[in-house]
């Protein structure tokens, strides 16, 4: 800095002082040589690839200017590479053994439905069976045409005079002719065990006898219970039939015990033997009469009676005379009883008129008498016989349950489809 200039006899101007502290002005040559050195500076830097600007002096390296650009990853890594591997095995083998077992499933499902349609159409049955197949896999089994295990329920199966309520079999040992599961042409059965049912209440429906109601009555005996009109009056009637087996093929029943009661009048048991066939008095309709001397005196009067109560024939002349006599023998204990033993069959043929004189319908007893006790048992009769199939099906056991009749049923070498059709 050069020292102001002093004037003689004048002070220094501070003004001059102040612009002398001022940087100096820049020369217009130096600043063509600076922005020409700039100017070299930059061609040498994109010239050579180590040469870089860093006009801080921070020391930094420029960015590469050849790297792509590739957009931010804001999502991470998959959560799926973070599972084990171990585990993603597991899950892999879970998810196939559900797919086999599915497939294996959905595979005896669509068999059980054609065999279904094919039993229906061998047996001409008017309801489709009901049939489940055994066994696992199921696809094993498809391959070597082969089941073990198949249970079968036939309902409705029509049988002689009836229908079978229902018939459940187990077939095992089954061979398959044609393609499981979609080509079924038909199969042989090795054995077959299973038992069928005859329906108390399908025999009520379908005998015809819709007021007659059939029940268990010991081990191999139904009880029929019921009633028919007969000359405007309700009969009731009581029977018993004992089942049994005819061959093997069918069950059949006889019916005795049959009997008739006109309630409050007479009863009748249909038959030959005296002792317990016969037309008899209701225990209401004896103790009646013999309260009545009227009618009581019109029965002591027909000498078949008087013989057939066992009464001394004195002793019913001296009650015809007398009324005390005939109030005592009446009023015996034992007389209602001895008066209900007597059976009117005979009586009543011989002599039509004793009927109204006691207060009974001659034409009522009339068409009771008329009944034939063959055709009621033929109405009340249970019988059925199983539909034929090709093979060796036979009826086994009989028992009488509170549902109906059950027999045990068993075979061998029974045939469907189209190997029964080439057996015929």
């Amino acid at each position: 800095m050069r020292p102001p200039t002093r004037i003689a006899g004048h002070l220094p101007n501070p003004y001059d002082e102040l612009a002398q502290l001022a940087p100096p002005e820049p020369d217009p040559t130096d600043d063509h040589q600076e922005h020409g050195g700039e100017h070299r500076r930059k061609q040498s830097g994109s010239a050579g690839s180590d040469s870089y600007d860093d006009p801080l002096g921070l020391g930094l390296a420029p960015d590469d200017e050849d790297d792509d650009w590739a957009p931010p990853n804001h999502r991470g890594k998959s959560r799926l590479a973070a599972v084990p591997v171990t585990l993603k095995l597991v899950l892999t083998s879970l998810l196939v053994v559900s797919f086999l077992l599915l497939s294996d499933r959905f595979a005896v499902l669509y068999a059980q439905s054609k065999a279904e349609d094919k039993l229906q159409e061998s047996l001409g049955l008017a309801t489709a069976p009901e049939v489940n197949i055994h066994g696992f896999p199921f696809l094993t089994q498809v391959l070597d045409k082969r089941l073990d295990k198949v249970d079968v329920a036939v309902p409705d199966v029509a049988a002689d005079r009836v229908s079978l309520a229902e018939v459940r079999a187990t077939a095992k040992d089954i061979s398959i002719v044609g393609s499981l599961p979609s080509s079924i042409e038909g199969a042989v059965i090795g054995s077959v065990h299973g038992d069928v049912l005859l329906s108390f209440d399908d025999l009520n429906r379908e005998l015809g006898s819709s007021q007659a109601k059939f029940t268990k009555d010991g081990t191999n005996r139904v009880r029929v219970d019921g009633s028919l009109p007969v000359a405007g009056h309700e009969v009731r009637i009581e029977a018993e039939a004992h089942v049994r087996r005819e061959g093997d093929q069918a069950v059949s029943t006889t019916v005795d015990h049959m009997q008739l009661d006109i309630p409050g009048l007479v009863i009748y048991r249909p038959g030959k033997d005296p002792k317990s066939s016969g037309l008899r008095l209701h225990p209401e309709a004896a103790e009646a009469i013999s309260r009545e001397g009227a009618r009581i005196k019109a029965m002591l009067a027909v000498p078949a009676v008087v013989d057939r109560l066992g009464v001394p024939k004195a002793r019913v002349d001296q009650a015809l005379r007398s009324e005390k006599e005939l109030s005592r023998l009446t009023g015996s204990p034992r007389f209602v009883e001895q008066l209900m033993k007597v059976n009117l069959v005979d009586v009543v043929i011989d002599n039509p008129w004793l009927l109204k004189k006691v207060g009974i319908d001659p034409k009522l007893v009339a068409a009771l008498l008329s009944l034939r006790p063959p055709e009621l048992s033929e109405q009340l009769s249970l019988s059925f016989r199983l539909p034929r199939t090709p093979g060796d099906l036979r009826l086994r056991d009989i028992t009488v349950e509170s549902e109906g009749i059950r027999a045990d049923l068993a075979g061998t070498g029974l045939t469907f489809g189209k190997v029964a059709a080439g057996q015929k």
